[in-house]
């Protein structure tokens, strides 16, 4: 079990890389089918986020493309509302929050297939939107908090809207959601345990993953192919909530 977890861990973390998503909404449901508790399967999937996207982000901080202005508003208020969100999920039916999040995720996903505004022009003349970045964080932490994932589907679609490029999204979701995955995953940490062996598997693997999935995407992939992932993975998302939601 330990190598089937390694091996899908470094899958998904590639997969979802190229959109700059973290996996962990994807590994946390396999780690409940293989037998572990919610519990226990949601602080894995956080720190798995966490680590994955920070190898990740390093190789875009080393490649300068990351744009730090942009990604801060959102790092700060994402990190402190996770911490709401993960204490808030002990009161609130997470039937209910999961869907909207579904509604979220179907709305995000037709966005990126069907939204063709001049992402470009629409953001090089202008200031940075710290107020509506702020706010992105907000949104962001509450929810990761709540469900247990990185927030990667809310920050993308999000800033697509606000005029970003393709792969700039995906090298700001990549640096912001370790920060919201990380406050959520001590958050849960505190309230319980933590199965650390394959807390470790799963990272280690998911590092390598998300490294080699976000070079790929920079040096082999268009803005409009990207923008066609991010879709496909959104998509997958719901789905997979949606079992979730029906189990």
């Amino acid at each position: 079990m330990d190598i089937l977890i390694g091996i899908i861990s470094f899958v998904a973390a590639f997969i979802f890389s190229l959109g700059g998503i973290g996996a962990a909404i994807i590994l946390i449901p396999i780690l409940v089918s293989f037998g572990f508790p919610i519990g226990i399967a949601k602080p894995i999937g956080l720190f798995y986020n966490t680590v994955s996207l920070s190898g990740a982000s390093f190789t875009n901080i080393k490649n300068k493309r990351l744009d730090f202005k942009v990604g801060l508003p959102i790092i700060i208020f994402s990190f402190l509302f996770a911490i709401v969100g993960a204490y808030v999920s002990k009161f609130i039916n997470p039937k209910i929050v999961l869907g909207l999040f579904i509604g979220f995720l179907l709305f995000s996903s037709f966005m990126f297939l069907f939204y063709h505004k001049n992402e470009v022009t629409s953001t090089q003349n202008k200031r940075t939107p710290y107020v509506s970045l702020s706010l992105i964080g907000v949104v962001t932490g509450l929810l990761s908090g709540i469900l247990g994932v990185g927030g990667g589907g809310i920050i993308s679609p999000l800033m697509l809207m606000l005029g970003f490029s393709p792969k700039k999204i995906t090298t700001i979701t990549a640096f912001v959601v370790p920060f919201s995955s990380l406050s959520a995953f001590l958050t849960y940490w505190s309230m319980g345990s933590v199965n650390w062996r394959i807390l470790v598997i799963a990272s280690i693997a998911g590092i390598a993953g998300a490294t080699l999935g976000t070079t790929f995407m920079h040096k082999k992939m268009k803005a409009n192919h990207v923008k066609k992932i991010l879709a496909v993975i959104l998509l997958i998302m719901a789905i997979k909530l949606v079992l979730n939601l029906i189990n």
